[in-house]
């Protein structure tokens, strides 16, 4: 009889199951859920409680849902016995944390709490925290850390470190009650096995560790705070889990709530855009992977650690164990065109995809695939949403340069995906002049599926082949293969993730390759796009934050 496999990848706004025949990797059913709650950004659910610019919580309660609904979908809608599946696997958006009791409950379940913001998950892209993040940087810069060098010299508001801290500044009962914090991927693994463990992908990526130093020194965590000195004894956990592993297996409560066998294998928590990397096939150095979706991760292997200026980090067995594993990153993608579509659009144009049996992305899109590169003389940076990498600042916003009153809605969607595209090409350069190399890239995702605009723009601008995995649900797919390793062989599953990918995972027939006449265009506009990334991302004129700074100053008065 044929083994399975359960991957369930948490996102921004939705939970995404697949149920995996271990054979091939055939996707055999697939579940979405999206969250109740969704990004909670606005005011706390159930109150009038508002919240702050730069806040993005999200409510734990939510994942547990996803786990209970989609499971049990996916095994009515395959038929599949629960005897036959082995293992499941979860990745997650990170850096998504949040305050629990010792038993794991979130503070915010509990009433004494839950009125208080900074008891509920606070989600990756909550960027509240950029002052506890550049308290951090200006220290470890200070103090001579050389852990500093593995994060491109700068940690970002997104991490786990500055969250905490910001809870500890601005919210210290909520601090003191909390005593563990935890990222959502390792807290959604402790409800299914009812055991705490720590992965070493969030750890390393995003809570300042390494395989070889550990945490921070509690010296570097009392001059931060005195009440941190102990931060990582007290409300962590020093033991850290390799991917892949097993965490524990599925308790009697979740195997009733889910329809599973209660002790089946649950693999060591994972990260999106790093479990995705085997699932494009990629077990080896050279070939970089582009996670592209609402944000785009760039990932890709070293045979060893070198420092990159603005990478989000290295990390040993980060990514594929016996390798450094190399995360870049791009904060607006997939969000800078849905802001784009749902803000900017006249109501011609809904009237016209309406007609036509089109959504708003696909009329824009076949629009403004009729040009030709700089034919709409636009340009635009794409930082809506700040820059991950190379610059590492949340605090820069977006910039169209071009716009004249002959510009249309297709001139300015296809200028940010552009943008978009250049971003990429400053990362993949990136890497590249500091010995790592990206022979090859491969795009998984949302976006490689629904936009071929889009791929083929990132072509010509990067220069290179892209080719695409061989499914759209690249995350959940990998998290299938981690918990085929975390059962092991002897349950029907493999030893290893090579094995794995081997057998699960595919490309696709399709590819795009880079357009020579557009490639030349587009090297022109990119000299353009990086005179305008460096003026405005390096300190030659801070006009963005300037702009930011007044408009919280005016919502306070």
């Amino acid at each position: 009889m044929p083994k399975y496999t359960i991957g369930i990848d948490f996102g921004t706004e939705s939970a995404r199951a697949v149920l995996v025949d271990l054979r091939d990797g055939q996707q055999v059913a697939e579940a979405v859920y999206p969250y109740p709650d969704g990004v909670i950004d606005e005011r706390l659910p159930g109150t009038e409680i508002r919240l702050e610019p730069d806040w993005a919580l999200q409510n734990p309660a939510d994942y547990l849902s996803a786990v209970k609904e989609t499971i049990p979908r996916l095994l009515r809608t395959s038929g599949v016995s629960p005897e036959d599946v082995i293992g499941i696997g979860i990745d997650f958006t990170a850096c998504t944390m949040l305050p629990t009791k010792a038993d794991g409950t979130p503070l915010c379940f509990l009433p004494e709490y839950r009125n208080n913001p900074h008891a509920w998950v606070k989600l990756w892209k909550h960027h509240a925290a950029q002052p506890e993040a550049n308290r951090i940087n200006e220290l470890a810069r200070a103090r001579g850390e050389t852990w500093l060098a593995r994060y491109g010299g700068k940690i970002s508001s997104e991490w786990f470190f500055p969250k905490a801290l910001q809870i500890l500044n601005e919210a210290p009962e909520i601090y003191e009650a909390a005593d563990r914090l935890i990222e959502a991927a390792d807290w959604i693994v402790w409800q299914l096995t009812g055991v705490e463990t720590r992965n070493a992908c969030t750890a390393g990526y995003k809570a300042i560790w390494s395989k070889q130093e550990g945490f921070p020194s509690p010296d570097f965590f009392e001059a931060l705070h005195p009440r941190m000195r102990h931060i990582v004894k007290e409300k962590m956990k020093e033991e850290i889990l390799p991917l892949g592993g097993r965490a524990g297996g599925l308790t009697p409560g979740m195997a009733a709530a889910t329809g599973l066998k209660a002790g089946t294998a649950v693999a060591v928590a994972n990260v999106d855009a790093h479990v995705s990397v085997p699932a494009a096939t990629v077990t080896g150095p050279g070939r970089m992977v582009i996670i592209m979706g609402t944000s785009n991760c760039h990932m890709v292997v070293g045979e060893k650690p070198v420092i990159v200026p603005g990478m989000c980090g290295v990390v040993e067995d980060g990514i594929l164990p016996g390798y450094a594993g190399f995360e870049a990153g791009q904060s607006c993608v997939g969000d800078h065109f849905a802001w784009f579509v749902e803000n900017c659009t006249p109501a011609a144009y809904a009237q016209e995809a309406e007609a036509r049996g089109l959504n708003l992305h696909q009329l824009l899109e076949e629009k403004a695939a009729r040009q030709k590169p700089g034919e709409s003389g636009l340009l635009a940076l794409d930082w809506w949403n700040g820059n991950r990498s190379v610059l590492v600042d949340v605090d820069l916003t977006g910039l169209l340069i071009g716009a004249t009153l002959g510009t249309k809605p297709e001139d300015i969607y296809r200028a940010l995906i552009e943008a978009t595209a250049f971003g990429t090409r400053v990362i993949v350069e990136a890497f590249e002049e500091y010995g790592v190399a990206v022979n090859e890239i491969v795009a998984a995702g949302g976006l490689p599926e629904r936009n071929k605009l889009l791929m083929q723009i990132y072509a010509d601008v990067v220069g290179r082949e892209f080719k695409v995995a061989g499914t759209s649900q690249a995350a959940a797919l990998g998290a299938a293969m981690h918990g085929a390793v975390a059962a092991g062989a002897a349950a029907g599953g493999y030893d290893t993730i090579q094995e794995a990918a081997a057998h699960m995972a595919h490309l696709k027939d399709e590819s795009y390759k880079p357009i020579a006449a557009h490639k030349a265009v587009y090297d022109r506009l990119y000299a353009e796009y990086v005179t305008l990334h460096d003026y405005f991302g390096r300190g030659a004129n801070d006009v963005m934050k300037r702009l930011k700074a007044l408009k919280a100053e005016m919502r306070g008065a």
